[in-house]
């Protein structure tokens, strides 16, 4: 544990910080499982509906801090790659 005031502060905040950021990254990694799920079953629907939700999921992340854009973008490409390619 920390002895200076500041320090146990931060510990807190950090806490609450983890906590939040937790959130917003498992909702895109949740997303994306689902969206793969909806590829695999050709629910071309589903997909989409899904595929708006992750990627505003994915641009809050990023805009949060979260993941590096770049990564973002490569992500964001890729799902919309495979929901293009669906029959």
């Amino acid at each position: 544990m920390p002895n200076i005031k500041s320090s146990k502060k931060s510990v807190k905040t950090d806490k609450i910080k983890k906590a939040s950021n937790t959130v917003y990254t498992s909702k895109v990694k949740n997303g994306m499982k689902k969206l793969e799920k909806a590829i695999k079953e050709n629910d071309k629907d589903k997909a989409q509906t899904i595929l708006k939700t992750t990627l505003s999921d994915i641009d809050k992340c990023a805009s949060k801090g979260l993941m590096k854009q770049n990564t973002c973008d490569r992500q964001k490409a890729r799902l919309n790659k495979k929901v293009k390619e669906m029959n």
